[in-house]
C-alpha cells in the first residue's frame, strides 16, 4: 500500500473545509433543489428549462457556493444567511447594508417576474433563488452575528474538533443517511408533511422566523464544548428531514406561483 503523504492529507483536510463552509453542504442543497423540481407545473418546468438552458435544478444547486467567492459575485457573499441576535425581535433585526437571504430572495423574485430584466439577469436570479430559498431552510443560516451563526461555537462531533455551523451543514445530514439526493427526495415524499397544503403557506418572512425557532432551540441545546455524536444525529434527524423538504416544496411553489397563472396552489407571495 502506498504511503500517505502530508501533502494528500492536506488536500483531505482542505477538501473538508470546503465541504463544511457550504452551506446545507452539496447533498442539502441538490436534495431541496430536487424536491421542488419534481413539484413543477408544465407550465413552470417549460420556463425554468429555458432560462437554465435545459439543465437541471439540481445542476446549479451549489452554484452560488462557489460564485460567491470570485470577484464577479462577491456582492453576494452576505445573501447566504440572516443573523438574527439572541433577545432581538426578527422585525428589529439590523439590516445587512449588503443584503441578505431574505432580501436576496424577494429581489430575485422582483427580477424573475420583471418583463423588462434581460434574460441573462432573469437566469442569474434563478440560479440565485435556487440556492437561497435552501440557505434559508438551514437553521444555522439564521444563527446569531455575534458568533457567525454558530462558526465560533467549538464542539466536538464523535469527538473530532467541529464547529456548530460546520456540523449543521455537512455532518449530521451525513451521518443521517447516506442516500443520493434522488433516494432523499424518494423517501421524504413519502413523509405527511409533504402531503400537508399547509407546508406552502406563509410568507418569506414567516418561513425565515419559523427557522429561527429552531435555530433558538439549537443554540440551548449545543452550548460551546458540546461532544454530539449518536443521540444528537437521532435528535434532529427529523429537524434535517422537515427543512429539506419544507425548502423544496417552497421553491417549487414560488416559481410555480410566478410562472404559471392556472397554479392552482396560487397565492399571494408577501413581500
Amino acid at each position: 500500500m502506498k504511503r500517505i503523504t502530508s501533502i494528500t492529507l492536506t488536500v483531505i483536510f482542505a477538501i473538508t473545509c470546503i465541504q463544511n463552509a457550504s452551506a446545507w453542504g452539496q447533498k442539502g442543497h441538490d436534495v431541496t433543489a430536487y424536491i421542488a423540481e419534481q413539484h413543477l407545473t408544465p407550465k413552470t418546468r417549460a420556463i425554468v428549462d429555458s432560462l437554465l438552458d435545459g439543465r437541471s435544478m439540481v445542476y446549479w444547486a451549489n452554484w452560488l457556493d462557489n460564485a460567491s467567492h470570485t470577484p464577479e459575485y462577491a456582492y453576494t457573499k452576505t445573501w447566504h444567511y440572516k443573523n438574527v441576535d439572541e433577545g432581538v425581535r426578527y422585525e428589529e433585526a439590523p439590516a445587512n447594508p449588503s443584503g441578505d437571504a431574505v432580501t436576496a430572495i424577494k429581489s430575485r423574485m422582483e427580477i424573475l417576474q420583471d418583463p423588462h430584466a434581460s434574460l441573462a439577469d432573469r437566469q442569474l436570479a434563478l440560479k440565485i433563488l435556487i440556492h437561497v430559498v435552501g440557505d434559508l431552510h438551514q437553521p444555522m443560516h439564521m444563527g446569531h452575528a455575534t458568533d457567525l451563526g454558530g462558526n465560533r461555537i467549538k464542539v466536538k462531533y464523535f469527538g473530532r474538533d467541529a464547529n456548530l455551523h460546520g456540523i449543521w451543514d455537512t455532518n449530521i445530514p451525513e451521518s443521517a443517511h447516506k442516500w443520493s439526493f434522488t433516494e432523499w427526495q424518494m423517501m421524504l415524499e413519502r413523509e405527511p408533511e409533504a402531503k400537508n397544503p399547509d407546508i406552502i403557506k406563509g410568507s418569506i418572512d414567516d418561513w425565515a422566523k419559523e427557522t429561527i425557532e429552531i435555530t433558538s432551540v439549537v443554540y440551548d441545546e449545543t452550548p460551546e464544548g458540546s461532544n454530539l455524536s449518536y443521540n444528537e444525529v437521532a435528535r434532529w434527524t427529523p429537524t434535517i428531514e422537515q427543512q429539506f423538504l419544507r425548502g423544496g416544496m417552497r421553491l417549487a411553489h414560488l416559481l410555480n406561483n410566478m410562472f404559471d397563472p392556472d397554479y392552482t396552489a396560487k397565492q399571494s407571495i408577501k413581500p
